[in-house]
């Protein structure tokens, strides 16, 4: 069964998440969302995915983001501790921890910082500092540009100078309006994605700035994460050079690696194999 819930941090953060529980989990899932999106990324995966059967599927709007509003600084030490929280009062002493682009950038950190929580990571597109290109290059270096107005951010912030209101974004929709303009070969049909207009819009701007200070950041060293290890990466990939990235993972001591035919956005542009690799890993890791 599908419900929602919230789980209240130490410092009084309210983390919103949703949680697909079967009768007798064999453990559990976590999927984390990327920049400046929400727990509906993992829409299709959830409605179509065996796992249902047996594993508890957990989706968290990240602090900050989507229901889990939040001005105050946050990054990778309060994400990570919000995923053990939230494992910790589902029942969970160790979960597989997983997610899309920043998501999984999140995932590592935390293979990290509890290894002895962490049966496995799942990292779809992951972004090490050394392997970003184009975009994602430019704004890493400009991160000094970053903190500024991130600073500026969380000054206004606390002067009480905020949207109180902001519109939802859900996935669903979106994935299936891109799709149809892909089917009807429209140029430019991934551009809502990644879009800084359209991100600035649905989430507080603090928190825009936080996420791409945390997605150009350098991540914990990939050679201390004991945990065994899925990623799959885009072959055309318009964010990192899949070379660099490839040796990046190398470090991990345990990761497959598979590349998808897809740009970057692998949830909407190949769900099918996406789910077909989570769910090979995790019922050859569990059998």
């Amino acid at each position: 069964m599908d419900s929602t819930h919230r789980w209240v941090a130490p410092d009084g953060a309210s983390i919103f998440y949703r949680h697909w529980r079967p009768a007798n989990p064999r453990g559990a899932l976590v999927l984390l969302h990327g920049v400046a999106s929400n727990s509906t990324r993992w829409w299709e995966f959830v409605e179509g995915t065996s796992l249902k059967d047996d594993w508890s599927l957990i989706r968290i709007d990240r602090r900050g983001q989507g229901e889990s509003v939040w001005r105050k600084p946050a990054g990778m030490r309060e994400w990570c501790d919000d995923i053990a929280g939230i494992l910790s009062a589902e029942g969970f002493e160790r979960g597989y921890v997983g997610g899309h682009c920043l998501g999984a950038n999140i995932a590592i950190a935390f293979g990290a910082a509890h290894p002895d929580r962490t049966a496995g990571l799942v990292l779809v597109e992951p972004l090490p500092r050394s392997s970003l290109s184009g975009t994602l290059d430019r704004t890493a270096r400009a991160r000094g540009l970053l903190h500024l107005a991130s600073g500026i951010s969380r000054v206004a912030n606390a002067l009480g100078i905020y949207r109180r209101t902001l519109p939802k974004m859900d996935l669903k929709v979106l994935d299936q309006k891109t799709r149809a303009a892909i089917a009807h070969a429209e140029p430019g049909a991934l551009d809502l994605y990644g879009a800084p207009l359209l991100d600035l819009k649905i989430l507080p701007t603090g928190s825009y700035f936080r996420d791409l200070l945390a997605v150009t950041g350098e991540l914990p060293d990939f050679a201390t994460i004991p945990a065994p290890a899925l990623a799959l990466l885009s072959k055309h990939s318009t964010f990192t050079d899949p070379a660099a990235t490839r040796a990046a993972l190398a470090r991990l001591p345990h990761c497959d690696v598979i590349e998808l035919d897809a740009i970057h956005w692998i949830p909407t542009e190949q769900p099918v194999a996406m789910r077909e690799a989570i769910e090979k890993m995790l019922k050859v890791k569990s059998d």
